[in-house]
């Protein structure tokens, strides 16, 4: 197995008093051991096309325990049972609730498929450095 892939139900945030739940997957892949993805359907963002968010393991697992991010993506804990991610793009900001124990058993899966620390052991660097050099020609 080189990809995990969990559903998990995102609340968004919103000013409406009832935050409605969007479905969301997270993704993790051997092949960019470093990197964690989030998407969100169509029907779940305000363009409606499929939005891949992109950000690091270490980024979502220090989110757990304390403010994390400066950048596109934060992490922060929200309550006993709750993490808050907060994406901003040009367009505006999202910002959803998901619960910590389904981060926690997605994190637990990437940690037992490239355990922390070793991710620099799945790198290709020779290959990585071939492509971009043949696709730099």
């Amino acid at each position: 197995m080189s990809t995990i892939e969990q559903s998990v139900e995102a609340r968004l945030v919103a000013a409406a008093p009832r935050m409605p739940t969007i479905p969301a997957t997270l993704s993790y892949d051997r092949r960019d051991p470093f990197a964690v993805r989030m998407t969100f359907p169509a029907p779940a963002t305000l363009e409606g096309v499929e939005v891949c968010w992109t950000f690091s393991r270490e980024l979502l697992t220090d989110g757990l325990r304390g403010p994390e991010g400066y950048g596109d993506v934060r992490v922060r804990p929200y309550g006993y049972d709750r993490t808050v991610l907060e994406f901003h793009a040009p367009e505006g900001t999202a910002i959803v609730h998901v619960r910590s124990g389904e981060i926690r058993r997605f994190l637990e899966a990437t940690g037992s498929l490239v355990p922390v620390g070793l991710e620099h052991l799945q790198l290709d660097l020779d290959h990585d450095l071939a492509e971009l050099m043949r696709d730099a020609c």
